[in-house]
């Protein structure tokens, strides 16, 4: 049961869905493990019930680090309903389904000319990981409907817009919000504009105040100061000094990175529209006409780099041998914080310190010419039990036709999911901006086919 004290609560209860997770269950256990504030139990639950067992010993020893400054009891549920009766709060984080699934998501596009550097967002990967990843959260809404209806609800998983999206469908009085840290990149592309320009060597992102319109992935920055500096002007002269791209920490050689990218689509639509796109170009690119991915050799062009499902799986094994050394003691324990702000987030909603962020919730005017319902990405004051959104405006006139089409695409993707309506289901697809150049014919088949791939994960309606 919660307790208030004088600056700390204590007995919370955590549900965590995807608790055998092998990288965001670990960043999180240390991030609440490194603060004093609060303490409580988490109970994982996983569909592997063996990850999750082995992020309970993980837990347990993060726990007895010297460092720790609060107590966690780490427990593994046997069920969803185990896990969530009573929780104060749910994070949601799994993979919805495996990655030969994965595999057909981003990789059979290919063969009509669609390359995708992740696929779990919009383009036909994210439309087909969609259709199995929202069956699934309509069974974990039910249950959290049924078993802890006044539970805060945490999403991580991707795709992030309508996973949310489900939450509210299935249950709209559910307090549900989703996180992303694609923004902190670029209040962190923002400090290192700052320091290249000699006005400041150690400003945080925290120290930029950045206004946040859009979806999930395809965010776009339409104010940004620092000290009251506005960041815009300086902005224009950084994305037209290094065009050509920006190194700005870790992997200096992005080719030699899954994950890096030289900032030069970020660029290029500042110079284009006006705004900065605030996401990773890897997911920029998806939400766009295929300007900057047309094929692999325009890619390596732009300075970023496509992650196959192979690396994947090598990054997969890698993960396990890195969790068998920390059960082992063959790799000590690190109490670093995760640089997520899940933890503060759920500090603020239980009164120890107000913050304002970035998340993903129904829109309520908060922009003001998008869908009110559809759900959107924007800053919003985190108090106590409360989220509300921060009024951010309109998305710019020019850049609203980017992001509208790809709302209402979302929407009508839930409706198909809802009740696997093929006829929906092929012309979302198909309207989706990276099919510009796909037949009706080659988009149909490969439809299909990517149905098909998933089989095991969808419901029968989509094949009756």
């Amino acid at each position: 049961m919660i307790q208030h004290h004088d600056n700390r609560v204590t007995g919370l209860t955590v549900a965590y869905i995807g608790g055998g997770s092998r990288g965001w269950a670990w960043g999180f256990m240390t991030d609440i493990a490194c603060d004093e504030q609060i303490s409580g139990t988490v109970r994982l639950y996983d569909i592997d019930r063996s990850a999750a067992e082995r992020n309970r010993i993980i837990g347990e020893k993060i726990n007895a680090h010297p460092d720790a400054k609060s107590h966690w009891d780490f427990e593994v549920s046997s069920s969803l309903q185990e896990a969530l009766a009573g929780a104060d709060f749910v994070i949601i984080s799994i993979l919805p389904g495996t990655f030969e699934e994965m595999r057909s998501d981003v990789h059979l596009p290919e063969r009509v000319g669609v390359w995708q550097p992740v696929g779990d967002t919009v383009g036909p990967g994210g439309f087909m990981r969609a259709m199995r990843t929202i069956p699934m959260f309509v069974e974990i809404c039910e249950a959290i409907r049924d078993y802890a209806p006044d539970a805060w609800v945490i999403n991580y998983t991707n795709p992030m817009t309508l996973c949310v999206r489900t939450l509210y469908e299935v249950f709209p009085q559910i307090k549900a919000f989703g996180c992303c840290h694609e923004v902190f990149g670029t209040q962190k592309l923002l400090c290192g504009m700052l320091k290249d320009m000699g006005l400041a060597d150690d400003v945080k992102r925290q120290d930029i105040y950045t206004t946040v319109v859009g979806v999930n992935h395809f965010t776009w920055v339409t104010r940004a100061t620092w000290k009251g500096v506005d960041l815009m002007p300086l902005y224009a002269e950084f994305a037209k000094k290094y065009y050509d791209g920006f190194e700005d920490g870790g992997d200096k050689n992005w080719m030699n990175s899954s994950f890096a990218f030289a900032h030069r689509i970020k660029f290029d639509l500042f110079n284009r529209y006006g705004a900065i796109a605030a996401a990773g170009d890897r997911h920029l690119v998806e939400f766009l006409p295929p300007w900057y991915n047309s094929s692999p050799e325009v890619v390596r062009e732009w300075k970023y780099g496509l992650t196959t499902v192979d690396w994947r799986v090598e990054d997969l094994a890698r993960r396990m041998k890195r969790s068998d050394d920390l059960i082992s003691g063959a790799e000590e324990i690190s109490l670093k914080g995760s640089g997520e702000e899940g933890h503060l987030l759920i500090k603020a909603i239980l009164g120890l310190g107000d913050i304002v962020s970035n998340v993903n919730i129904p829109n309520r005017g908060q922009i003001e010419n998008l869908p009110l319902g559809a759900v959107v990405e924007t800053n919003a004051f985190f108090g106590y039990d409360r989220i509300e959104p921060v009024h951010a405006g309109k998305v710019p006139e020019n850049v609203l036709p980017l992001v509208a089409r790809h709302v209402y695409n979302q929407e009508n993707a839930l409706r198909a999911a809802m009740t696997c309506d093929r006829k929906l289901g092929l012309s979302t697809f198909m309207n989706d901006p990276q099919m510009a150049r796909v037949s009706l014919s080659d988009g149909e088949t490969l439809f299909n086919d990517m149905l098909e791939n998933q089989k095991a994960y969808l419901p029968k309606g989509w094949f009756e």
